[in-house]
């Protein structure tokens, strides 16, 4: 089999997505193999014949699928078999490993949450420039009190599916990279509990025990984290097309496109519709089905979990 089918979906639907989706690739000429369930009633492959389909190579499958699904929960990746176990994960910290924006955290101490969301939005879905936008949001904060941040910790929500993704690959001896164009106070704090065993992000400037309203250069901006995937996998002996990366912002965007398998993870509009991969309903261990896992190789597969502290 050259390619991969993986749906994952609530139990109520799986059978009939899967169901149809095997229709639909014989309609287009690929030859599917037998139903393959990496955990029962959530997440199955379905093994594709054909490597020189043009429904697997021009898209054709997955675009079909898309159509005839769209309105079901459900989520899907069509990919080579060969080389579908990442060897290195870089994730984006905000709206992705944790559920907050810090910035508009933040932002909440002086009253200005809802102008630096307005700001955010744009730049997470690529309408404005990352670096000036994080400039002239940090800005705001001038002169709030350094105890803030650590105020904000309290408000923290993990995304579901956080630590087991992370435990699962690093069990699985794959080393997992946080790089977030938030802040170090924050990303160390979260990569520690997570844990990411390396972590980048911005350095926020305190003067006098008060934010100063800028940000140390360099910014860590779209451009860095392509360049940290870059690095990262170079130390490695890897390509980029051996790693996973995941994000919902415009600055993810050139990683996520970069990597051989870049998730959007409910990613704004512009950047789902751009993203290779995408994940629009489910939690962060769909990106493990995506590589094949079962329910039995996933840390903590048999217990809820919950946004928040760890």
């Amino acid at each position: 089999m050259s390619h991969v089918l993986t749906l994952a979906a609530s139990a109520a639907l799986l059978p009939d997505l899967a169901r149809a989706a095997e229709r639909i690739a014989r309609e287009l000429g690929t030859a599917p193999g037998p139903l393959d369930w990496l955990d029962p009633g959530r997440a199955c492959d379905l093994p594709l014949a054909g490597e020189a389909s043009g429904a697997l190579a021009e898209g054709a499958l997955e675009r079909a699928l898309r159509e005839v699904f769209a309105g079901s929960p459900v989520d899907l990746a069509v990919q080579p078999a060969a080389g579908r176990r990442k060897k290195l994960l870089l994730a984006d910290m905000e709206s992705t490993v944790i559920a907050n924006e810090m910035l508009e955290e933040l932002a909440e101490f002086v009253g200005l949450r809802e102008r630096v969301e307005r700001i955010t939005t744009r730049a997470m879905n690529g309408e404005l420039d990352f670096r000036a936008s994080l400039i002239e949001r940090v800005a705001l904060l001038r002169g709030l009190p350094e105890q803030v941040l650590h105020d904000c910790l309290e408000l923290i929500r993990f995304d579901p599916g956080a630590p087991a993704l992370v435990s699962t690959l690093k069990a699985h001896g794959v080393p997992c990279a946080l790089v977030s164009g938030g802040f170090t106070f924050f990303a160390e704090w979260v990569a520690a509990r997570v844990g990411f065993e390396f972590c980048c992000a911005n350095q926020l400037q305190i003067e006098d025990g008060r934010l100063a309203g800028t940000v140390a250069e360099p910014i860590l901006d779209k451009g860095a984290k392509l360049r940290q995937l870059e690095q990262l996998t170079l130390e490695r002996g890897l390509l980029p097309a051996d790693a996973a990366t995941v994000g919902d912002g415009a600055n993810d965007l050139p990683m996520l496109l970069a990597a051989g398998l870049g998730v959007a993870y409910h990613g704004k509009p512009a950047v789902a519709a751009a993203a290779r991969f995408r994940v629009d309903h489910g939690d962060l261990t769909t990106l493990l089905h995506f590589q094949g896992y079962r329910r039995s190789e996933i840390s903590g597969a048999d217990s809820q979990t919950q946004r928040g502290p760890l």
